[in-house]
Formats: structure tokens, sequence, C-alpha cells
């Protein structure tokens, strides 16, 4: 018996269990969603839809989704028995490529979406990619300086900004 319990643990969360959780929580989001737009106006006013006429229409598509996924999954239930989502194993690529992407997420809030973009992508580019100096310099300058300029000089649409811009002037 105890091999068996040590091998489930290895193999990770069945497959039924995540689809049934995740096919509950698009369900919350989508009543959350339904909730709030009820709250400010869903229906049609007399000069057209309310404020919360589209997003009340996407939050019942969603809660359609959300039971239409739990109903298939519970339909399924024993046939899934055992089926496993994700191991150990194979999260660790995920995990390799979502903790930097998180801090790259904080980052963002301190010294600004620019140079975190720059840090980003240069720091993939060498680390993934194996890609040389020269162009991971000219692509993780090039891409955030080209997005600068389409945001704040072209679109004049402010993204957030770091210590950097500030003494810039934007």
């Amino acid at each position: 018996m105890a091999p068996e319990m040590n091998d489930a643990a290895e193999r990770g969360p069945q497959t039924r269990s995540v689809e049934l959780v995740v096919a509950l929580l698009i369900c919350a989001g989508a009543a959350l969603v339904m909730f709030d737009s009820a709250r400010i106006g869903a229906g049609w006013g007399s000069d057209g839809p309310q404020a919360g006429y589209f997003p009340f229409l996407t939050g019942t598509c969603l809660l359609a989704a959300g039971v239409w996924i739990a109903v298939a999954t519970l339909y399924r239930w024993r046939k899934l028995a055992g089926v496993t989502f994700v191991t150990a194993e194979q999260t660790k690529p995920v995990m390799s490529m979502l903790l930097p992407t998180i801090a790259y997420i904080v980052a963002v809030k301190f010294i600004g979406i620019y140079v975190a973009s720059a840090i980003f992508i240069g720091a993939f580019m060498v680390w993934k990619g194996r890609y040389r100096m020269p162009a991971t310099l000219s692509v993780s300058i090039g891409v955030p300086a080209a997005m600068f300029a389409l945001f704040e000089i072209w679109f004049l649409v402010p993204l957030p900004k770091g210590p950097l811009e500030r003494m810039l002037g934007y």
C-alpha cells in the first residue's frame, strides 16, 4: 500500500481534479462579473446598452463554459481516474519560465516597464536562446525603445515608468 501512495504522490495531481477546480474557478469568476455588471446596470437603456451589458454577456458565456467543463469532467470522472495532470518533473521547465516572469512583473512596479522589459528580454536571450551580446543588446534595448516611442510619444498612452524615465523627463 505504501509504494502506491508514494507513486501517486510522485505522479502529481489527477487531471479530473484539476479540470473540476478550474471549471469551478471559471464559474466563480463569471458569477463575479455577472454580479458586478448587474450592479452597474446590465440592461438596455433608452440610449443603448448600459455599462454592464456586454460584460454581463461575457460573464454569461464564461459561466456556460465553466458549467460545461464541470459537467463534462464529472461525466468522465471514472475514465479520468489515475490520469496525471502534470508530474513534478514536468513542472520544472514551467517554473523556469514562470518564476522569472513573476520577477519581471514585480520589477515593472519598481523600475518601470521599459527597463524591466530590457532586462527580461536580454536575460532570456542569453539564458535560453544563447545569443551573443551584440544581438542581445540590440533586441533588448531596441524593443523597449520602440515600445516607448509607440506608446509614450505616438499614441500618448502612459505605461508604468521607473526612475530612469522620470530622470529623462517622462
